[in-house]
């Protein structure tokens, strides 16, 4: 049940680890070791070139001499422009840029290509690599080489906006629009709506939460195959959520064993920090907590917290519009709740309304931004919004603006 989207899912959260990369160039190395003696006398026939490791050997050197000194220096770059990048926003929007695939992918490229080339130095050294392999080697090589060419490319260009704070707050906003695209195709991941339960039994068996932290993941596949045809489950928790140890995370009908109890137990995936993959308001947070910062007194930059207001205002908008997959298939025994339309305006608006209250240039842009969401066609979402209108306006009375600036914000009709 939803095997394609959970292979979709771990790719997404695996493909942005930058030690995956990292090994498969050294696999590279032991593929040349292994299945050099096997190619090398069809490829040294096919191009007639003959190559020996004396030819080869100094490009390698070259290239893990300088691919170290390179490697250790963007890995520096990397750091400091996340620091800045974190002192100018968030510290939340840090997690988010170590996902930001260009550098993943430049970074591998570098390390990369120094494991490639000292673990194929170290594999001739010891006698791994026959002579005839030469010509297969110096082939890899090549295109490591042109890969870390282009790499460099790509970084020389990235680095122009890594670190700022445009770019940080668009990482912020792709990565948010993302995880909301699939909840507004997919608002429980395979589950069913709570309200489909007529009735539910005062005996059912707790699921405890395997570890204290935030929960990051929750695993209906695996829910869904492990308990019977005949048995139900209500997920009493949603990604984001921070629940301690032991305590209650969903129930089950029936009288499930302790293994079974223990396989759904570990359909929670549980981390000290939270993470987007199914996080519906984190992304929604890291933008709001960008704007409040840039509206406190020591920074004082109305126009970033506009931007990070507009970013917010789209993300909502495309949100509602986006329309469910009616096709997707859903667990017959599995339930849970939804992203909350509430939750998630509170979590994109209700720091800026009330840290920007007292800016009159912030709270316009805000009652326009709700203004144009009460138009977006979701009811819920629409009645959430309104209600944020009502909050700001609280907050903007308590504030000290001047009657002429209140008046102005009640001819924005929300």
């Amino acid at each position: 049940m939803g095997r394609l989207r959970r292979l979709i899912l771990f790719f997404r959260r695996y493909y942005r680890n930058m030690g995956l990369r990292v090994v498969l160039y050294a696999l590279s190395s032991l593929l040349a070791a292994f299945l050099g003696p096997l190619g090398a006398a069809w490829i040294n026939d096919l191009l007639d070139i003959e190559m020996t490791f004396s030819s080869v050997l100094p490009v390698l050197t070259i290239l893990a001499s300088s691919m170290l000194a390179v490697s250790t220096f963007s890995l520096n770059i990397m750091v400091a422009a996340h620091r800045a990048a974190a002192n100018a926003t968030t510290p939340r929007v840090h997690r988010i840029l170590l996902e930001d695939t260009t550098t993943q992918s430049v970074l591998a490229a570098f390390i990369g290509a120094f494991v490639y080339s000292l673990s194929s130095i170290i594999l001739y050294r010891a006698g791994f690599y026959r002579e005839e392999a030469a010509l297969l080697v110096m082939g890899l090589t090549i295109l490591v080489v042109l890969g870390v060419v282009f790499s460099l490319l790509r970084w020389i260009s990235h680095l122009t906006t890594l670190g700022s704070v445009d770019e940080s707050l668009r990482v912020a906003q792709a990565r948010a629009e993302e995880t909301l695209t699939e909840i507004a195709r997919h608002p429980r991941h395979g589950a069913r709506p709570l309200s489909d339960l007529t009735d539910w039994p005062d005996d059912a068996v707790k699921i405890p939460a395997p570890s204290s932290g935030f929960v990051q993941l929750v695993d209906i596949g695996q829910l869904h195959e492990c308990i019977g045809a005949s048995e139900r489950l209500r997920i009493d928790v949603r990604a984001g959520m921070h629940v301690l140890e032991g305590a209650p995370v969903a129930e089950v009908t029936g009288s499930p064993s302790d293994d079974l109890v223990s396989s759904l137990s570990d359909a929670f995936t549980i981390g000290d920090t939270r993470s987007q993959d199914q996080d519906a308001e984190f992304g929604l947070t890291v933008l709001a907590e960008s704007a409040s910062r840039a509206l406190s007194p020591g920074i004082n930059d109305p126009g970033t917290a506009i931007q990070a207001l507009c970013l917010l205002k789209s993300l909502l908008w495309h949100y509602a519009r986006t329309e469910p997959d009616e096709d997707a298939e859903l667990s017959d025994r599995v339930f849970a709740g939804f992203a909350d339309p509430e939750h998630l305006v509170d979590a994109a608006f209700r720091s800026i309304a009330r840290d920007g209250a007292g800016t009159i240039e912030v709270a316009k842009h805000l009652r326009r931004a709700l203004a144009e969401l009460a138009k977006c066609g979701d009811p819920s979402l629409e009645a959430a919004v309104r209600d944020m209108a009502d909050l700001a306006m609280a907050y903007s009375k308590s504030a000290g603006l001047l009657d002429q600036e209140l008046e102005e914000l009640r001819e924005i009709n929300v």
